[in-house]
């Protein structure tokens, strides 16, 4: 064999070598799937699904998703919730895909039709989007307007489809504005679609036929081979501890108990000297009551300050108002209106009329679990008084003379300008020691802790009224 030949077999050899290992290597290199972050959309619309459409929609992006996917299922819910999430919709770079499991209704429309794509379970419906209060009546029509604009810029956002028919170019939308505006408005009439006094909601096959749904499909997998997507991996938002905590929190039942703790801590607060566990248990179920409704945005700052005033009138005729009036009321009312409009979301309140559905359950929540809470309270405290442990906390012993003590007669006049010690606390009630005697006394202005000098102001039915002396 000549060198010639031998280096022609070894630039052979070499080549099917280099082809033979690039085959194989590419062989072993995986494709990439597409990406399709899946995100559920089976609750009421509201500031909570609001929050976490953000939270979804930013991990979506953060991954580089190729697409989005809500799997929905809703009645709808409020307004500006749904307005800004099909805001967030239209603004993604990433192809959002609906699928209509069964409803999209009112706000739920108006959500679906800003996406891309929409498929439907078959016997599903769209529309119905007539903006009405809490008790189903329609709202008034400057809210209809603000609706009917914002379903018909939805549509129109998806441009148009141009078509050739006999030469002729014609435009039509991609979506018709005019049947998304019919959803709202019962006045439109589309031939053959609607009639004017109904607002339009569309079947399964109703939204094929109009251009609002691309397919039928009966669940995740069907939708997303209809969408033309393959080799495809999906992510799905999965609720965070903090989500978990905050629907747990916002439990009407578990709000009642909080409701309890705040009254009853407040009850054995008032009924003891000085700053105690109860005071901290009411304000730890405070901060459990209004914090996760202040995350969700249904509590304001001045239902928070409401509460917070209420407290502090309630106090002030306590500690410093002798007997109990206007202050004590106003503050027990604005406790209960606080507590109260917490649970309701203002947002409700912008329509007239409405909003007094949600507030009546409210009140009856906070009404009912503070009742509750003072039987409770005052029953449990009657208990724990006629113990050894808290005894001290009342005057339950027995006033004898030999110890000291003395029963009315002319003298007690003579009382009056005299200063002694106050011997418990009074608050207001309690014994004061004049000349090493002791008697009922009550405190006129504020609380008297025990061992402060009192001086006796005025003597009447058997009672000895006191101040501190300076």
């Amino acid at each position: 064999m000549t060198s010639s030949e031998y280096f022609s077999r070894l630039l052979t050899l070499t080549i099917s070598l280099l082809i033979f290992t690039y085959t194989a290597s590419a062989d072993t290199i995986p494709e990439k799937k597409t990406l399709v972050y899946r995100f559920d959309m089976k609750t009421e619309v509201g500031p909570a699904l609001w929050r976490r459409t953000q939270q979804s929609f930013q991990e979506a992006e953060e991954l580089k998703a190729d697409y989005i996917l809500i799997h929905m299922n809703t009645y709808g819910g409020l307004v500006q919730a749904a307005d800004s999430i099909r805001t967030r919709i239209l603004n993604t770079q990433i192809p959002v895909i609906v699928f209509i499991d069964n409803n999209a209704i009112s706000a739920g429309a108006l959500i679906a039709i800003a996406a891309q794509q929409i498929y439907m379970r078959p016997g599903g419906s769209i529309g119905a989007a007539t903006v009405v209060d809490a008790t189903g009546a329609e709202v008034p029509d400057k809210f209809q307007s603000f609706m009917r604009a914002a379903m018909r810029a939805t549509a129109e956002s998806h441009g148009r489809d141009t078509l050739f028919i006999e030469n002729d170019t014609i435009l039509k939308w991609y979506r018709d504005p005019v049947i998304a505006e019919a959803m709202v408005d019962p006045a439109i009439y589309i031939p053959g679609i609607i009639d004017t006094g109904k607002v339009l909601t569309l079947t399964s096959d109703e939204a094929i036929k109009v251009g609002y749904s691309e397919g039928l499909a009966a669940n995740i997998p069907e939708v997303i081979s209809l969408a033309g997507i393959e080799n495809y991996t999906i992510v799905e938002y999965e609720l965070t501890t903090t989500e978990a905590i905050i629907g747990f929190l916002i439990n009407p039942l578990f709000q009642g108990i909080l409701i309890m703790v705040i009254i009853g801590g407040l009850y054995f607060e008032l009924q003891t000297p000085g700053i105690g566990f109860p005071f901290g248990a009411a304000f730890f179920a405070a901060i459990l009551y209004f914090a996760p409704l202040y995350i969700e945005g249904i509590a304001q700052n001045w239902e928070i300050v409401l509460f917070l005033v209420g407290i502090i009138l309630l106090a002030v005729e306590i500690f410093a108002i002798p007997g109990f009036g206007v202050a004590g009321i106003a503050g027990i009312i604005l406790m209960i209106t606080g507590l109260t409009l917490a649970m309701v979301d203002n947002i409700v309140w912008e329509y007239e009329g409405a909003g007094l559905e949600p507030f009546i359950r409210s009140l009856f929540l906070v009404v009912f679990s503070a009742f509750i809470s003072l039987v409770i309270s005052i029953s449990l405290s009657r208990k724990l008084l006629d113990t050894s442990i808290f005894s001290h906390l009342v005057l339950s012993s027995t006033q004898n003379r030999e110890e000291g003590y003395t029963s009315f007669d002319s003298k007690f006049g003579d009382l009056k300008g005299r200063s002694g010690i106050a011997a418990t606390s009074l608050r207001p009630s309690g014994r004061v020691e004049i000349d090493y005697e002791q008697y009922d006394a009550k405190s006129l202005v504020g609380f008297i802790n025990k061992g402060e000098k009192v001086k006796v102001v005025k003597f009447e039915t058997g009672q000895v009224y006191v101040v501190k002396d300076s």
